[in-house]
C-alpha cells in the first residue's frame, strides 16, 4: 500500500465518452467514479458516484460539446456531489495511452513533445490515441496546475526481445512504418504480475508466469522475472486470443481472400474483424455470459464457439510455457477470467503434464480476492488475482510527481 499523500485522477478517454476515478493513495482507495459519455451528441449524459458517501447523481440533458465540455461536467458533479478536491488535495491526473508504439517504455509527465509524439502514433492506434490526446488537452484546461502523466497500454511489453517483437516482412517496409509486436493491456498485466509476487510471498524476479487477462478484450502474457517476454496482442489489440467482438489470430490471406471473393473494402474487413468477428461473429453475441448459458441449453454453435476460444487460450499456455522454459503459476485475472468458473476449469483440462491441476472446489468459491484455485502441492500455482488498472495508473503518476 502506497504511503504517498493526495490523490491521483485517472481518465480513460475515448472518443465519445470517458470514465474517471479519484484514488486516494495513502490508502489505495476510490473516492469517487464516474463516466461522461455521448460528447459530442444531442444530449450528453453523466453519471457520478462519492464512494465515500455512496452518493450517486446522473444527467442525460444537457448536450456536452467536447472533451473541455465533459471535464466542465465532471467538475461540476464533483462540486454538487463531491468528494471535494480541497479535502484531497490533487496532485496528478493519470491519462491510459493505448499505444506508445517504441518510444515510450514507462509512464511520462506529458510535455508538448509527448503531446507530438502520442499523435504521431495516432497512425498506429487511430481509434484510441487521438481520444486518448483530447482527454489530456482537456485535462490540462480543467487542472492546469496538476501534472499530466500518460501511461502506456504498450509500455511493459517493451522488454520483448527482437526475436519476440519482429514480424518476418520486409524489413526495410517494417521499419519505415513502424510494424512490430508491441502488445497491450500492459498495465494489467504489470499490476497482477506484482500482486501475484505478493501473493505467493515470493520475489517478482524468481517468478515464471502466464498471465491470462481474458475480458471483452484478451490476452496473455508470458513474465519472466517481472519482465514480459511474450505477449499474444501485436501490432494492433487484434492479434491473438478470441475476444468478444476481434477475431484474434486469423491467416493474413483471409483479409485478400474475402477482398477478392466476397467484395469486402479493406475498410469493411478491418471493421469485421474488430467488431462483428469473436464470439460476435460465431454466435451472433458476443457476451460470453450469454454465449455460455446457450451452450449449457444445448445450443452447439455456443459450444462450438467455446471450444474455439478455449483451444486459443489452451494453445498460448503451452507456446508459453515452453518460452519461459519452465511455470511458477497460470493467473486468471479481468471480467471474464476473475468471474467464469466454468470456462477455468474446461480450458486447462488434461494439463496435467504441465503440473497445472484445478481444485473444484476452490475454483468454484467467488471472491474479489487473489485466491489459489488449484490443488494443494500443485507443481503450478494457478490463481484469480483481480485487476486494477485505474490503481496501476494512480501508481505510476504518483512515483513520477
Amino acid at each position: 500500500m502506497s504511503t504517498t499523500k493526495g490523490a491521483v485522477l485517472v481518465v480513460n478517454s475515448g472518443s465519445s465518452s470517458f470514465k474517471y476515478q479519484l484514488i486516494d493513495l495513502e490508502g489505495e482507495r476510490t473516492l469517487a467514479s464516474g463516466l461522461v459519455e455521448r460528447i459530442g451528441e444531442e444530449t450528453g449524459a453523466t453519471k457520478h458516484k462519492n464512494a465515500e458517501t455512496g452518493q450517486e447523481t446522473s444527467n442525460d440533458s444537457a448536450p456536452i460539446a467536447d472533451h473541455a465540455a465533459g471535464f466542465d461536467a465532471m467538475l461540476k458533479a464533483f462540486e454538487t456531489s463531491g468528494p471535494s478536491f480541497d479535502e484531497h488535495p490533487l496532485i496528478a491526473v493519470g491519462h491510459r495511452v493505448v499505444h506508445g508504439g517504441s518510444e515510450f517504455d514507462r509512464a511520462t509527465i506529458v510535455t508538448p513533445e509527448v503531446e507530438k509524439a502520442i499523435d504521431k502514433l495516432s497512425a498506429l492506434a487511430p481509434l484510441h490515441n487521438p481520444a486518448n490526446l483530447e482527454g489530456i488537452v482537456a485535462a490540462k484546461k480543467a487542472f492546469p496546475d496538476a501534472p499530466q502523466v500518460a501511461v502506456f497500454d504498450t509500455a511493459f511489453h517493451q522488454t520483448l526481445a527482437p526475436a519476440a517483437y519482429t514480424y518476418a516482412i520486409d524489413d526495410e517496409l517494417a521499419r519505415k512504418h513502424q510494424v512490430r509486436r508491441y502488445g497491450f493491456h500492459g498495465t494489467s498485466h504489470k499490476f497482477v504480475s506484482e500482486k501475484t509476487a505478493e501473493f505467493l510471498g515470493r520475489p517478482l524476479s524468481e517468478l515464471k508466469l502466464i498471465v491470462l487477462h481474458i475480458g471483452n478484450g484478451a490476452s496473455a502474457t508470458a513474465i519472466d522475472g517481472g519482465r514480459s517476454i511474450e505477449t499474444s496482442m501485436g501490432l494492433t489489440p487484434l492479434e491473438g486470443l478470441v475476444m468478444g467482438t476481434r477475431s484474434g489470430d486469423v491467416d493474413p490471406a483471409v483479409v485478400f481472400h474475402l477482398h477478392r471473393e466476397a467484395g469486402l473494402s479493406f475498410e469493411e474487413l478491418e471493421t469485421m474483424l474488430n467488431k462483428r468477428s469473436g464470439l460476435l461473429g460465431l454466435t451472433g453475441n458476443g457476451d460470453m455470459r450469454d454465449v455460455q448459458d446457450a451452450a449449457s441449453k444445448g445450443d452447439e454453435v455456443a459450444e462450438a464457439a467455446l471450444a474455439v476460444y478455449r483451444h486459443r487460450i489452451r494453445h498460448y499456455v503451452g507456446a508459453y510455457a515452453a518460452q519461459l522454459g519452465g511455470l511458477d503459476a497460470v493467473v486468471f485475472t479481468a471480467g471474464v477470467g476473475e468471474n467464469n468458473a466454468l470456462l477455468r476449469r474446461r480450458t486447462l483440462l488434461g494439463l496435467e503434464f504441465l503440473g497445472i491441476t484445478i481444485d473444484d472446489d476452490r475454483n468454484e468459491l467467488g471472491s474479489r480476492d487473489a485466491r489459489y484455485i488449484s490443488k494443494d502441492g500443485a507443481p503450478v500455482a494457478v490463481l484469480v488475482v483481480p485487476t486494477d488498472e485505474e490503481l496501476e495508473i494512480a501508481r505510476q503518476a504518483a512515483q513520477l510527481v
